[in-house]
């Protein structure tokens, strides 16, 4: 179920106007939101996890916060940006495996887009905002078009 920050069965009132209400906040230009980040930590290669974890997860962070800086230290890609090559401190990480963790794989990304497409069909059906699911319909045709 893709239920970030384990809200959904808290929420006090309709799940569709309460993600209105949040996206309500990007039209009021005075406003500095944050940035938002997706990091997967637990992606795997031969059974075994990409990027070491735990004290290592500050060299990510610091990636983002140069970000947030205005570092010119991303690549777009069809599902949003990315690390550049070399822009994320690997000194002294030992051996990681930058091209496989950044490495997009097109029938993962479309059965990411269509469990996404579920979630929302199941839990609002009616009451999806029109900019979520332009935004889903958006992803999915720029993954198959380009991954």
């Amino acid at each position: 179920m893709h239920d970030p920050f384990a809200m959904r069965p808290f929420f006090g009132y309709n799940f569709g106007e309460y993600i209105s209400h949040w996206l309500s906040f990007g039209d009021k230009p005075s406003l500095n939101l944050p940035q938002i980040f997706h990091v997967n930590w637990f992606k795997k290669q031969d059974g075994k996890f990409i990027w070491p974890g735990f004290g290592e997860n500050s060299r990510v962070l610091e990636w983002i916060f140069d970000r947030t800086n205005g570092a010119d230290n991303s690549v777009s890609s069809p599902v949003g940006l990315l690390p550049k090559e070399g822009t994320i401190n690997t000194s002294d990480l030992g051996s990681v495996d930058m091209k496989e963790l950044f490495r997009l794989d097109r029938g993962e990304w479309v059965a990411e887009c269509e469990a996404i497409e579920k979630y929302f069909a199941e839990q609002i059906p009616n009451d999806t905002p029109a900019r979520v699911s332009e935004q889903l319909r958006e992803l999915r045709t720029r993954v198959e078009k380009d991954l």
